[in-house]
């Protein structure tokens, strides 16, 4: 039986989380439509700058994106804390970026004198705010309900724009998370949209390879604002950002590229990324995994122990993708 979507994006369970969604019409959602002869480019950048700005306002952090012709993934965040430290003005500031909110609030903001009923009211709506600016589900919908205007007013026509709703797959460990941020990064590549990290547009991998070439002098490479940075491995006083270092993340996402070649198909060199090692992946199976991510894995990602731990703590009966797991790691 399906699990809910609530049981499935459960901040006791993992802040990470990958999503996708895709088109459910013939016509490209971006690139060019062979059958009609349009060219549907420019739609990649409504979707990049779309992410950003709704990171901007909610208390979710975009670890890397990829925008493709008839779908898109993004691994995100939850900033629990980023959320909890904000005050009722600032959720409802936030809030109001997006969403008019209600007489009240709009009063609430421009200082008027309030009753302590309506100051209570207040409080309340902005609690139940503050939850949906850390959802993944409202974070989803801001997303693509946009898309799916702009996409209909250019198309002359109504209905639906996405396939259904968004998939979702929880990333329960460091070996789940780096095995997915590959797996979106390298999507162009895998899809013959583009020869290396560094040439694909549209995606996180470029955005990081570029920010970091601008000041190749600088003892630790620059990373972008717009995206959840790398900080190194898990320490003592750690600072909120992706538990690797973003030159072994690149060397990974370049030396993984090179496996996905035609030329190099079921051969793995014996330059193995360290980062492999200290997550003690086997090269075959990594490169396996970036390439079939979506499909050998559901719901749940991470190691066999992992797997189980979140099974039992969830009380689900049923173990998918269990045995899986297990081969894999």
């Amino acid at each position: 039986m399906p699990r809910s979507r609530k049981s499935q994006i459960a901040l006791e369970a993992t802040p990470y989380y990958h999503c996708t969604s895709r088109c459910v019409r013939r016509a490209f959602l971006c690139g060019r439509d062979e059958h009609s002869g349009n060219d549907y480019e420019h739609r990649r950048d409504w979707i990049e700058q779309r992410m950003m700005e709704l990171a901007n306002v909610y208390a979710l952090d975009i670890c890397a994106y990829a925008v493709m012709s008839n779908h898109y993934h993004v691994v995100l965040h939850i900033n629990a804390e980023k959320a909890k430290a904000w005050t009722d003005s600032q959720v409802i500031e936030r809030w109001h970026t997006l969403y008019s909110g209600n007489f009240l609030t709009q009063q609430y903001m421009a200082g008027k004198d309030l009753y302590e009923e309506q100051l209570k009211a207040i409080a309340e709506l902005a609690a139940e705010w503050r939850e949906r600016l850390m959802s993944i589900s409202w974070f989803m919908r801001a997303l693509n309900e946009d898309i799916a205007r702009q996409a209909n007013a250019e198309d002359g026509c109504t209905g639906h724009f996405w396939q259904s709703r968004f998939k979702s797959q929880a990333l329960l460990d460091e070996e789940a998370l780096a095995t997915c941020l590959a797996y979106v990064d390298l999507n162009p590549i895998r899809a013959q949209m583009a020869a290396t990290p560094e040439t694909s547009e549209f995606t996180s991998a470029k955005e990081r390879i570029a920010t970091a070439q601008k000041a190749p002098e600088s003892p630790e490479p620059h990373q972008p604002k717009t995206l959840f940075p790398f900080v190194g491995y898990p320490r003592q006083d750690m600072p909120a950002g992706l538990p690797f270092r973003l030159q072994d993340y690149l060397e990974l996402v370049d030396w993984t590229g090179r496996q996905l070649r035609d030329d190099k198909r079921g051969s793995i060199d014996d330059s193995i990324p360290p980062i492999l090692e200290r997550l003690n992946i086997d090269a075959e199976h990594w490169i396996y995994n970036t390439q079939h991510f979506e499909s050998q894995f559901k719901g749940l990602v991470g190691t066999a122990i992992s797997i189980k731990a979140k099974f039992q703590q969830f009380g689900y009966q049923r173990t998918p993708g269990l045995g899986l797991a297990e081969w894999l790691t």
